[in-house]
Parts: C-alpha cells; sequence; structure tokens
C-alpha cells in the first residue's frame, strides 16, 4: 500500500483510502464545537503554566493552571466541564476555561433553585454599599435589611460566616443575584410559631433566646413569638435593670405565666422555675440572729443587705449607730461591703426582713449610769444650741441636754447663746439618764447652791431690805436682792398714792427699801412693796411719838416726814 492510501476497517469490510480521504473522514467524526458551549474535557497532561485537556477536538486545549485552586488535586484522567471561549486561536488550538464553565454551572443551579424556590449556602465576602457581597458559587448581593428580622449595624461580625439562605431576586440577563437570610428565617420563625402556638401552656418550661432589653424587661424569643420577660419577674430578689439578669443573644429557659391565643401576647417568668425563698425566710432568719450579708443599695432612708438570692433586708439609718445620728448610710456603709447585721423582724407576706446594724456592736448606753452617776460632775464640749436649750457631748457620739431652765438659777435665759458658745468646754452636773430613750440630762447652774434658798432663809415675809431698781415694766419695777435674785414690785405696790406709770416714782438704778410681802419658793417669786414699808415707817413713827411725847423742838409731822423721805433714795447710799 502506498503512503499516500490506508486500509481501514468500518462497517466490517476494508477499504484503501487515501490521505486526503482519511483527513476528511476525521474531520466528520470531530465533534461540532461553537464558541461559548461547555463540554466536557479530560485531563491529558500538565505544565507549569498550563493544563493539557482532551475535549474530543482534532487537537488539544490548554487551561492556565491558575484556574485550579489546588494544583495537587489536578490528576491525569480526571474529567470536568470545559467552556469554549473560541473554537480556535490563531495556532488552530481551542482556547477554554474551567471558571468559566463552573460558573454557568453554577448559574443553572443557581437558576434551578430558585424556581423551586430552595434555599443555597453561601458565605460572606465582603461589605459593600448597602450590604454584603455573598459568594453562593457566583456573587451574590444581601441587602442589610435582608440579613436578620431587627435591623442591625453590626454587620462586620458576620464577616467569613457561611449560612443558609433564600433567592429573592435574579435577573438573567444581567446575572444578577439578590439573597435573604432573612426570608428564610421568618419562613423558619412561621413554621415554629405554628408549632408553638399548638403546644404552648400556662406553666410550662420553653427554651427562648433573648432578643431585645428594654428598661422594664426582656423580650424573649420561644419559637416564632417574642414573649416579655418583666424586670419583676427576673428574680425574687431587686432587679435594678434586666441587663443585670440577661444579655441579648443569650439563651434561657422560661416559664409561661400566661398566654393570649387571640393577640399572641405571652408572659414570661424567670424566677418562677424556682420556688420562692420567702415562703421560708421565717424559718431561717430568726429574731435576733445575726448574720452576714452584702450592702447592693442605698438610700436616703437606709441601706438594703442582701441575705442570699432573691432575699434582702433592710437597715434602717436609724439602726445603724448607738451615739451617731446618720444622715445617710454612705455615712456609715459602702456599696458590696460584707457586714453583720442582726434580724429586727420578718415579714413574709410583704417580703421585708428589718434589720439593724448597731445592735451587732456593743451599746454604750448600757454602760453610761455606771460611768456617769447623778449627781456627779464632767466636762463637755457644747456642740449645738437650740431655742429650748444645748448639747454638750460628753464622749464620742453621746450628747446630753442641757435645757435653758438648767443654766442659770438667778437669770431668765431666753437663748442658750446669751450664756453659752458653740464648741466650748463647759463642766456639767449629771441630772438624770435614760438608757432606755438614750437621754441624758445635765445642768449647769447645779453645780452652785441654789441662792433663792438663802434669801428666802435671810428674808422671810415682813423683812425690810434694801434693794436696786434692775427694770422698769407696764405693771411695776423689777428690784434686785443680793446674789442676783429679782423681786416683783408691783405698781399698786409702789406708792400709798396711785402711781399710773412707775417711771413717774422710779427709775433704773435707784436704791429703795421694801419690805417682803410674798414668797414662793416653787414659783421661785418674791413680792415687795414700797407701799407697805412706807405704812411701817409711819406705824413706828407714831409708835415712837406716842410713848416720849413731844421732844423739844419737834413736831410730829417732822418726824412723819423723815420717815417717809427714807422709803426712797437715789443711787449711791441711802441716806
Amino acid at each position: 500500500m502506498s503512503e499516500n492510501t490506508k486500509t481501514a476497517v468500518l462497517d466490517g469490510t476494508d477499504a484503501e483510502f487515501s490521505m486526503e480521504e482519511m483527513e476528511a473522514l476525521y474531520d466528520q467524526t470531530m465533534q461540532n464545537f461553537k464558541e461559548g458551549e461547555v463540554v466536557r474535557g479530560r485531563v491529558v497532561g500538565m505544565t507549569d503554566d498550563y493544563v493539557l485537556v482532551d475535549i474530543g477536538y482534532k487537537s488539544e486545549g490548554s487551561i492556565p493552571i491558575d484556574e485550579f485552586p489546588d494544583r495537587s488535586a489536578i490528576e491525569i484522567g480526571q474529567e470536568f466541564d470545559i467552556f469554549i471561549e473560541e473554537p480556535e486561536d490563531d495556532d488552530g488550538l481551542p482556547v477554554l476555561s474551567k471558571i468559566k464553565a463552573d460558573k454557568i454551572k453554577n448559574w443553572t443551579h443557581i437558576q434551578k433553585i430558585y424556581e423551586d424556590d430552595g434555599t443555597i449556602e453561601g458565605r460572606i465576602v465582603r461589605r459593600v454599599k448597602g450590604g454584603l457581597k455573598v459568594d453562593i458559587g457566583i456573587d451574590a448581593f444581601m441587602p442589610a435589611s435582608q440579613l436578620t428580622w431587627r435591623p442591625t449595624s453590626d454587620l462586620d461580625r458576620y464577616l467569613g460566616q457561611t449560612m443558609e439562605l433564600k433567592i429573592i431576586k435574579l435577573t438573567k440577563r444581567r446575572r444578577n443575584v439578590v439573597v435573604s437570610r432573612r426570608k428564610l428565617l421568618e419562613e423558619q420563625r412561621a413554621g415554629e410559631k405554628s408549632k408553638l402556638l399548638s403546644t404552648i401552656e400556662v406553666g410550662k418550661i420553653i427554651p427562648g433566646e433573648v432578643k431585645n432589653i428594654t428598661d422594664f424587661g426582656a423580650f424573649v424569643d420561644v419559637g416564632g413569638i417574642d414573649g416579655l420577660l418583666h424586670v419583676t419577674d427576673m428574680s425574687w430578689g431587686r432587679v435594678k435593670h434586666p441587663s443585670q439578669v440577661v444579655s441579648v443573644g443569650q439563651r434561657i429557659e422560661v416559664m409561661v405565666l400566661s398566654f393570649d391565643p387571640q393577640s399572641e401576647r405571652i408572659s414570661l417568668g424567670l424566677k418562677q422555675k424556682s420556688d420562692n425563698p420567702w415562703k421560708t425566710a421565717s424559718s431561717r432568719y430568726l429574731v435576733g440572729g445575726v448574720i452576714r450579708g452584702k450592702v447592693v443599695s442605698m438610700t436616703d432612708y437606709g441601706a438594703f443587705v442582701q441575705l442570699e438570692d432573691g432575699i434582702e433586708g433592710m437597715v434602717h439609718v436609724s439602726e445603724m449607730s448607738w451615739t451617731r445620728r446618720v444622715r445617710h448610710p454612705n455615712e456609715v456603709l459602702t456599696l458590696d461591703e460584707q457586714v453583720d447585721v442582726m434580724v429586727l423582724s420578718v415579714d413574709t407576706t410583704a417580703e421585708k426582713i428589718a434589720l439593724g446594724l448597731k445592735q451587732t456592736r456593743p451599746n454604750p448606753w448600757r454602760e453610761i449610769e455606771g460611768k456617769y452617776p447623778i449627781g456627779s460632775s464632767i466636762k463637755g464640749t457644747v456642740r449645738n444650741l437650740t431655742d429650748y436649750g444645748a448639747f454638750v457631748e460628753i464622749e464620742e457620739g453621746i450628747d446630753a441636754l442641757l435645757h435653758v431652765s438648767d443654766i442659770s438659777w438667778t437669770k431668765k435665759v431666753s437663748h442658750p447663746n446669751e450664756v453659752l458658745n458653740k464648741d466650748q468646754v463647759i463642766e456639767v452636773k449629771v441630772l438624770s439618764i435614760d438608757p432606755q430613750n438614750e437621754k441624758i440630762s445635765v445642768g449647769l447652774k447645779q453645780l452652785e447652791k441654789d441662792p433663792w434658798q438663802e434669801v428666802i432663809d435671810a428674808h422671810p415675809i415682813g423683812t425690810h431690805l434694801q434693794v436696786e431698781i434692775a427694770k422698769l415694766v407696764s405693771f411695776g419695777a423689777f428690784a434686785r436682792l443680793e446674789n442676783g435674785i429679782e423681786g416683783l414690785i408691783h405698781v399698786s405696790e409702789l406708792s400709798k398714792d396711785r402711781v399710773q406709770k412707775p417711771e413717774e416714782v422710779l427709775s433704773v438704778g435707784d436704791k429703795v427699801w421694801a419690805k417682803v410681802i410674798s414668797v414662793d419658793s416653787n414659783e421661785r417669786k418674791i413680792g415687795l412693796s414700797l407701799r407697805e414699808y412706807q405704812k411701817d415707817q409711819d406705824s413706828a413713827a407714831q409708835a415712837e411719838f406716842g410713848t416720849s411725847g413731844s421732844k423739844e423742838g419737834v413736831s410730829l409731822g417732822d418726824v412723819v416726814g423723815e420717815a417717809l423721805g427714807a422709803v426712797v433714795t437715789t443711787p449711791g447710799e441711802p441716806s
């Protein structure tokens, strides 16, 4: 057979063909390839830059090796889909692409999922304007509003995550795809909601996820429906803010407290999963017992001490110190401080426990009588002045009351500042002690003997004595005796004649003779009379004149006149 002819076996018969005939026959058996087609190819070889692929064409095609992410996974004989970019280049070789074939294949797959309303897995690649770029085999766009059923501004935390998605929009011509996670969640939520509505019942404990927190509570997704977990149902104890107990995204188990099928409103409880500790509080906290707790909050009137989870007691400011007047708890306590307190009372119905802080410490008032016996003299510092007296600190935290009436025996003190100054150190006498009511009374005047008794003893009723006019008032005059004691000369006792105003006959500073006409030791009052003194002088003069007869050169009128002139004298020594 010549070089220009060959023998072929076709349809069981032998035939001889020329080279031209053989080439024509080969061309007829080759596939007819078109630009844009996707065909099956088989790896037949590899170089550093290309993968050689047999696609059933008269010549092998090459694909840049960069289109294969994992070069080590390429094997001879491996088959995959190939995209024909050009049937032949200038060298007569087909221009091929695996990536474009994959995209076409993915697009067909994506289109079918969209038509079947199915789901597809996608990975969040990066943030773009208005949302996120998602790899689902091809690039897809997910608007920020389609990420969750609640708006979120924190898109970055989803980068790199893989999630199930729904295709909500597909444009064939531009090959644009829009995906949504929210739609899938809503469909799942609707299914969960239907299941929940058929199984929910009051008292049942169900799982949920905290979706939102407000000042008054938290909203918990319990399977397609958001239920309200009110702050008062979070703990048997007091909760300042729901964020102290739960956080967004936290999965918790809650009890169904109430459910309205019409409005689909659910009230949830967290504390109801455990027994109310107040039911047995009286058996655990006996009155008079001392227990340790933590200061958890303060108000103007006291501090709240946590004794256990759900149980708090209050220490009133009046129960914080035996000696100090506490105006605010922060003067004695600090938040989170561990303190020992005494149980004063327990009310399980009102869920209240009264606690005392001072009761855990020695009471100085129990020792006060032994330290300061009644009648003893002590020194103290004037700490405060009031209208009714002065408070004298006799030791740290213990004040005694010096009443205004116990400041002076003789002086009528209207306000203690007439005699005392704040921070002045004085000596006082203990008058009475009342440990029960935590009161001590002291006196200043009691350090001296009562001058009234001396005056009363020295000047009984009927005594004549010389006094000094200290003050004129509308109803008479006050006259000063010895030791500073004052007696009253009523206007009717100023003269035998009628006197309208005391200043008509007297002036402050005048020294006059008077008669003691009344003494009231209880009221500490002495009544004096110039009129009665005049009468006594008249009687004495008449008696003297009557017994002696007429004196030489002196008449009765002269004697009486001298006696009358001696009643009132000007300031200085009496005549």
